[in-house]
């Protein structure tokens, strides 16, 4: 399993962003644009929050924005969650886009290689069995209004980081 070792040590910074609304399809669509053009090499987003709330739609918003931009076609960007990971080649960028809902120990992890490549973008759904990894994360924070009419975003990460400072 692949730690990112220059950073198992330290104290992480956690910086945090505004709460964002993301009730309309259109802002959630803005919000990936902007994301997809501050993205690193190596980045890995945990998505947090309930069915239903947004985070496929971000990913698939995020991955066909970065094929966009990386002037690539467009492909279907599907949820993983019966395969567990679908992976997208964009480029000289790899892409994996993970769904670990059903798994439910962390050994179930083991054959994933997940973290090996320290270069692939990391997009990962449920990420919840993943805590006592030591890495650098930008965590999504997708939850609905009491009401469930309105839904919102907050982002933060263990490190300091230009995605979350554009959204401050």
């Amino acid at each position: 399993m692949y730690q990112n070792r220059d950073h198992t040590n330290q104290k992480h910074i956690v910086t945090k962003s505004s709460n964002i609304d993301i009730t309309d399809q259109k802002s959630l669509l803005e919000i990936s644009k902007k994301i997809s053009k501050l993205t690193n090499q190596g980045d890995n987003f945990f998505l947090y929050g309930e069915l239903g709330v947004g985070k496929t739609t971000f990913a698939r918003n995020f991955i066909n924005q970065l094929q966009y931009l990386n002037k690539t076609n467009s492909t279907e960007v599907l949820s993983p969650t019966f395969s567990i990971l679908n992976e997208y080649q964009i480029n000289n960028l790899n892409v994996k886009h993970y769904d670990l809902y059903r798994l439910k120990q962390i050994e179930e992890l083991d054959n994933l290689g997940l973290f090996e490549e320290k270069d692939d973008i990391n997009i990962i759904e449920w990420p919840e069995i993943l805590q006592s990894y030591k890495i650098k994360i930008i965590k999504f924070d997708f939850s609905y209004s009491e009401n469930f009419e309105k839904r919102s975003l907050v982002i933060s990460s263990n490190y300091n980081n230009k995605i979350v400072d554009e959204f401050k």
